[in-house]
């Protein structure tokens, strides 16, 4: 399974999210492109543990059963997937310097330390299912914006 932590994989994303621009539309869900970008560049800051949100009660119950299930194979994450209410960003914006924080946000990856990450729903997470995450999160949205 890829991984964020392979420097190979972090220059293939990073050429994906290069290849966005303003006219890419998504072929799924209700964002637009500035959206989407600025709720991944909010997302990593999550994963690289530079701010946190509180776990609802469902997450206690179900997180770590949902974390195998998308951690079982290499399958893309699902279109629709939910995501935190903090994370949904609403009206427009320049999608450019979102992106460019973006790109610094995955190449951060190159100097991770777990930080003894918590994720809001799925809970706590080794560094391995974190590189897997991040992966597959990112790849999600770029595919949901044909990248």
């Amino acid at each position: 399974m890829k991984s964020i932590f392979d420097q190979e994989t972090r220059d293939e994303l990073i050429n994906r999210v290069n290849s966005l621009n303003i006219d890419s539309k998504a072929q799924w869900g209700k964002m637009n492109v500035y959206q989407m970008v600025k709720h991944c560049t909010l997302w990593e800051d999550m994963m690289q543990g530079r701010q946190k949100y509180k776990r609802p009660f469902i997450s206690h119950l179900f997180g770590k059963i949902a974390l195998r299930s998308v951690m079982k194979d290499e399958s893309p994450l699902r279109r629709n997937t939910p995501t935190l209410p903090e994370l949904r960003i609403s009206g427009d914006g320049d999608m450019f310097p979102e992106r460019t924080k973006w790109i610094s946000k995955i190449q951060d990856y190159a100097h991770f330390s777990d930080p003894g990450l918590i994720h809001p729903f799925f809970g706590t997470m080794t560094e391995e299912q974190i590189g897997y995450m991040v992966y597959k999160h990112v790849d999600h949205h770029l595919r949901q914006f044909g990248a």
